[in-house]
């Protein structure tokens, strides 16, 4: 899992399908990236995560943040899943589970189910760097938003 400090690995994902994939460099330079790991789509608890995050579309958007949710679930799945939950930032498919390892929150023992993401929550700055991180194995769990959008407010300066 790369720490505090650490270059946030580039990824490469498919949003929708036939549209130009999506790489964390892509933000570099930029605002920050609050990046969202969650386990599954429609399963309870991601649901309410998703639907907590859809109304705060307008505070990262002051913040200046940009963020992305990212699950093993196909891009079919993900578009559904942020309509129904009234996302309006990209959810990934990590399908392969080649970013969910880099970021080091692949859980490969999810009920039976191998390569299932964690709930992670990642804050990476604009020169790419890792200037936040939040991990947990229990699903049940959400990501504590307040000091994440706290973390985002101090990259402001």
């Amino acid at each position: 899992m790369p720490g505090v400090g650490d270059e946030a690995p580039d990824f490469e994902l498919t949003w929708r399908v036939g549209e130009p994939p999506i790489r964390r460099s892509d933000y570099q330079g930029g605002e920050p990236l609050v990046l969202f790991f969650f386990p599954l789509a429609f399963s309870p608890v991601c649901t309410d995560e998703m639907c907590a995050l859809a109304p705060d579309g307008g505070a990262w958007d002051s913040l200046d943040a940009r963020v992305l949710g990212v699950s093993v679930d196909s891009p079919w799945v993900n578009v559904r899943f942020a309509a129904e939950t009234g996302v309006a930032f990209p959810l990934l498919s990590d399908f392969n589970t080649d970013v969910a390892r880099a970021y080091g929150v692949c859980n490969d023992d999810y009920f039976g189910m191998r390569g299932v993401a964690d709930r992670a929550a990642f804050v990476v700055a604009g020169d790419g760097t890792v200037a936040w991180r939040w991990h947990t194995p229990d699903d049940s769990v959400m990501p504590p938003f307040d000091e994440i959008r706290e973390v985002v407010a101090g990259l402001r300066g």
